[in-house]
């Protein structure tokens, strides 16, 4: 998620950077997306950001 959050564009990226494959860094996401109840990486690079911000007050 955080690799999202700080730029990475496709889930191939994420994928390269972590020696997944795609298939997988997607499966990864569409749980996170349903567990977070939102539907995009904007809204989760929103909710990381907020998550962040909490924990760092």
């Amino acid at each position: 998620m955080r690799l999202l959050a700080g730029g990475a564009t496709t889930t191939k990226q994420v994928a390269d950077q972590l020696y997944l494959s795609p298939h997988t860094v997607s499966t990864h996401l569409w749980h996170a997306f349903t567990k977070l109840g939102i539907s995009s990486r904007v809204e989760l690079t929103r909710v990381l950001l907020e998550h962040e911000a909490a924990c760092h007050s």
